[in-house]
């Protein structure tokens, strides 16, 4: 196996035994397979658009095929070997339709005529022969942009699953997945071509983000300031980790009235902020972090534990017949829920023990979005005019389990009294319950969301901008960014397509990026490694020595 769409690669160059996830080769060959037929599934459905040709099953199927490729999503070998006989089969049915329409069909490239094997084992063999990321027949700079744009494009794919979901789609998203899917089958495209695509996805990927706030805050209101304990309730219990809404609405529903407690757990936490989900008096708190302690946390939780989106680093089999994965999530030996039904995890929590007494680990307060964020705006305009605000951080990103995130901890602790910190995504878990204070009613800690909601953070930064009259990089803010997986990609390249400069990324770059390739990036966006807290404080806020504030 060949991989290295993570961070967390082994030696920052690619997993080639087994994934530093938990990623089985199997599994791996099979990834590749399916994204290898659906490159030539994305050749006819580009053409047939062409010729007035949209298949609606195809569009969606292809981000819900492209998305379980993410990293931590689906390592089960079953399900992709069906993903792969779909995606053929509804190949060729558009491949008639397109026929019909007068469009052409007969394509050069061999992922238009993949015929997928019998056998599972067959299957394995023909993944490990087509990785789309790894070819010889160009030079490492073109792969390596392919690379990215791929690596974005299944990031799209996981934003435009979420807000299909709530009803929310675009078919301008869609046929971008095609054409973007169809072009890294192209041999004849130059570099200025492959970095003209990677910025499209930037923008079509703020679209998709787009359609996934309207589909979150349309249905479940905009987000409010709300105070989240983090200790547990006598009770029984059931936590909910990933990203799901709809899921998480499901459970609370489906448990109502029936004496169990509902816990968030890693991305989820923002949910207590939506009016309607927070509504349930049964939904009490959050439980435990993220990556760093997962294992530890999962095991030691008494009750039924739900997956959505993402799936645990391998479960260990002392507890893992109380994780209960959905849609497209999947570890071999976990009970998938497939049509929203959470009977048999309601069962599985009421017939263990649960929390046997109240805890108290204090709490946090989530909830500020962007209305939030806006509707006390005069106060942020005031307090930076009259310098009780210097500067603002927006420190977010992915966490991650390998040694280096400790930086984004040191950084939250070290900024200075009069700065604020926003922050979205799994990698505040560093620093989420951290007592920095408020500046003139003000937190100096903003929690914004999910990694879903980097939307909101987006819309925060061009109201500031156009209150203070001046571009986004003109204004008093930066952006520190820890990476992990392809929605962070996704995002990377949607501030890129802004144009949004001085963006320091870690814990390490991306291993698929060429020495050529960052040198564009860095001259044409000035994008920085990190380095360490004190010396980027220093730079950022020209200070030549950062002020310490440890919590």
């Amino acid at each position: 196996m060949f991989c290295n769409q993570c961070e967390q690669t082994v030696k920052e160059k690619g997993c080639t035994k087994i994934g530093v996830c938990g990623k089985q080769p199997d599994v791996a060959a099979l990834q590749d397979l399916l994204i290898y037929a659906q490159q030539g599934l994305a050749l006819y459905a580009e053409e047939g658009r062409k010729v007035g040709v949209s298949d609606e099953e195809t569009n969606l199927f292809t981000c819900e095929a492209v998305f379980s490729t993410l990293t931590n999503v689906d390592f089960d070998p079953d399900r992709f070997v069906a993903l792969i006989n779909r995606t053929v089969e509804l190949r060729e049915t558009l491949k008639e339709k397109v026929k019909a329409a007068g469009g052409t069909i007969n394509f050069s490239h061999p992922a238009a005529q993949f015929v997928p094997a019998d056998t599972t084992e067959a299957l394995v063999s023909q993944g490990e022969a087509v990785n789309p990321t790894v070819s010889s027949a160009e030079n490492e700079d073109i792969q390596s942009l392919k690379n990215i744009l791929l690596f974005g494009l299944k990031g799209v794919a996981a934003y435009a699953d979420h807000a299909k979901i709530l009803g929310r789609e675009d078919d301008a998203v869609y046929a971008f997945l095609h054409e973007g899917l169809a072009a890294t089958t192209r041999f004849d495209l130059g570099l200025e071509e492959w970095v003209g695509l990677v910025l499209k996805c930037g923008e079509v990927n703020l679209r998709a983000m787009e359609l996934l706030d309207e589909a979150n805050t349309g249905t479940y209101g905009h987000p409010v300031p709300t105070q989240v304990p983090l200790g547990a309730k006598k009770g029984k219990a059931i936590v909910v980790s990933g990203h799901d809404l709809k899921d998480l609405d499901e459970i609370l529903k489906q448990t109502e009235g029936k004496g169990i407690n509902v816990y968030t757990h890693g991305e989820m936490l923002p949910c207590h902020g939506y009016p309607e989900l927070k509504k349930y008096q049964h939904f009490y708190g959050h439980y435990g972090t993220a990556w760093q302690n997962q294992q530890k946390e999962f095991a030691e939780f008494p009750g039924a534990i739900v997956m959505t989106t993402n799936c645990i680093q391998k479960p260990k089999e002392m507890y893992q017949d109380n994780i209960f994965t959905t849609g497209l999530v999947g570890w071999p030996g976990l009970t998938h829920i497939e049509d929203k039904d959470f009977s048999v995890a309601i069962e599985k929590a009421l017939a263990m023990e649960g929390f046997n007494e109240d805890t108290n680990r204090g709490e946090v307060t989530v909830g500020f979005a962007r209305n939030t964020v806006m509707s006390v705006a005069d106060k942020v305009i005031e307090g930076v005019k009259n310098k009780d605000i210097r500067h603002f951080f927006l420190v977010a990103g992915c966490d991650g389990a390998k040694p280096g995130r400790n930086y984004y901890t040191e950084f939250v602790e070290k900024v200075p009294e009069d700065c604020v910190v926003l922050t979205l995504a799994c990698g505040k878990f560093r620093f989420f319950d951290k007592k920095l204070g408020d500046i003139g009613g003000i937190p100096r800690l903003l929690d914004v969301g999910q990694c879903n909601d980097a939307y909101s953070a987006i819309q925060i930064a061009s109201a500031l901008a156009n209150a203070f009259d001046c571009g986004v990089n003109d204004l008093p803010l930066s952006l520190v960014l820890s990476w992990y997986e392809q929605k962070a990609v996704a995002i990377l390249l949607t501030l890129l397509h802004l144009g949004i400069k001085d963006i320091r990324l870690g814990p390490s770059l991306p291993a698929f990026i060429t020495p050529n390739v960052l040198d564009v990036l860095v001259k044409n966006f000035a994008i920085k490694p990190i380095t360490t807290p004190d010396e980027d404080l220093a730079v950022i806020l020209g200070t030549g020595e950062a002020s310490a504030n440890v919590a």
